[in-house]
């Protein structure tokens, strides 16, 4: 276990170097990069005038009763999130679970039951009772019963149906559908291979083509975009480079060029993440940026890659950890972007989740940890594939795997090797 960092590098004497340097040309995107980094300066001068000799902290109560109280009442602002319910658990209880907090068995039974609400009787999850199934509250519901983990929130999944469903929402090309009638995008190919992979229904057929579909997302940058031939985006990288490693393909994408291109995308003043090129920083890819470096890592070893870091993700972990605990968070619970923005659930899971992966490098005997500021910032580990704690994705692979894999009919089929 390592010492907690104390030495801040957004209070060194040469931080300011790293301010954007517009070469005298102004532009409506370099107007609004100078007004981010002035508002991360602000609150980076404010801690060093009142809170120097106090290292930051991460306001775990707060946070705690920001999430607690989600659970069970939302505001009306959060109407427009009506298709999105199952997404609303999935963010409160993985942030909980970073947080070490547990769930009281009685809400968390009501959790089940809301979510066997929002499930199709076709198979999948809605975004809300009554709603027609869609892939991203499926994701989003399967990771909340996984993270609950009891044999009522396992039997909420019926795991015939949701095969079913998936098998309805692929297309020829490899690609699938959010939906029938709906959209493709390489959210689909990650959001079916994770809810497959963790319930044990995965097919030889199922994901047939998926691979070589996702290789195409990738561009001449190095990321990947939301479909072949689009600019190369954070979330749509991390899903397709997620799905590759749960099909066991990610050796087929460019991964070096993979590499340049996320690297690049960590902001050199603020310390965070930005989700494209010529964009601004934005706490939620804390995780869907610096969530790839972990699974690259592993990608590149395989691959024998010998000078690879055996202590270190190859980002500044020091520099995210600073941008998270100093501008993201809302002093009465609830993390955000960027200074002057709203906190939300959103916001606060992938902040939290990005932390916990500057936190923690490697897993069981390869395990180091970089803390900044306080013992008490440490939160728990997060899979970088995933997005739940290891041990919850290890105590649902271990209880689906006692059964067998449902065929597309009904039949049952043997795992594959994909």
């Amino acid at each position: 276990m390592e010492e907690p960092i104390s030495v801040l590098r957004c209070l060194g004497e040469y931080h300011n170097a790293e301010l954007f340097n517009e070469d005298n040309v102004k532009t409506v995107t370099s107007i609004e990069q100078k007004k981010v980094e002035d508002s991360v300066q602000d609150v980076f001068n404010a801690y060093k005038i009142n809170h120097r000799l106090s290292p930051p902290s991460l306001q775990r109560e707060q946070h705690y009763i920001y999430l607690k109280r989600g659970l069970r009442h939302l505001s009306d602002a959060y109407e427009c999130l009506d298709a999105s319910r199952p997404w609303l658990c999935y963010w409160i209880l993985h942030s909980l679970e970073l947080l070490d907090e547990s769930v009281p068995l009685s809400v968390a039974s009501d959790v089940c039951k809301f979510l066997a609400r929002c499930q199709s009787p076709s198979g999948g999850f809605a975004g809300g009772p009554g709603q027609h199934p869609h892939l991203a509250p499926t994701y989003a519901a399967v990771n909340a019963l996984c993270i609950i983990g009891t044999e009522e929130a396992y039997n909420v999944i019926d795991r015939q149906k949701l095969l079913d469903f998936l098998y309805s929402l692929k297309q020829p090309d490899g690609s699938f559908i959010m939906h029938v009638g709906g959209e493709v995008d390489v959210r689909s190919a990650y959001c079916a291979a994770s809810v497959a992979s963790l319930t044990n229904i995965i097919t030889a057929p199922l994901f047939e083509g998926t691979p070589s579909w996702i290789t195409r997302c990738q561009n001449w940058e190095g990321g990947l975009g939301g479909v072949p031939g689009l600019e190369a985006h954070g979330g749509y990288t991390f899903c397709g480079m997620a799905a590759m490693v749960i099909l066991q393909k990610e050796h087929m994408l460019d991964l070096k060029s993979l590499l340049r291109w996320v690297t690049s995308k960590q902001m050199r003043f603020e310390g965070g993440f930005q989700g494209r090129c010529n964009k601004l920083v934005d706490g939620c890819y804390s995780f869907w940026q610096a969530g790839l470096l972990p699974l690259l890592h592993r990608a590149l070893h395989t691959q024998g890659g010998s000078s690879l870091s055996m202590t270190n993700w190859m980002f500044h972990q020091q520099a995210l950890q600073e941008y998270i605990l100093l501008c993201c968070q809302n002093p009465s619970g609830g993390l955000l972007d960027k200074p002057g923005k709203s906190r939300d659930f959103y916001h606060t899971c992938y902040c939290l989740s990005g932390l916990s992966i500057a936190q923690h490098f490697g897993s069981r005997e390869i395990h180091h940890e970089v803390i900044v500021g306080k013992e008490e910032n440490r939160l728990a580990p997060t899979h970088p594939v995933y997005n739940i704690c290891p041990d919850k994705v290890a105590q649902a692979v271990q209880h689906f795997h006692q059964m067998a894999v449902p065929g597309k009919s009904g039949s049952s089929s043997q795992t594959p090797n994909l």
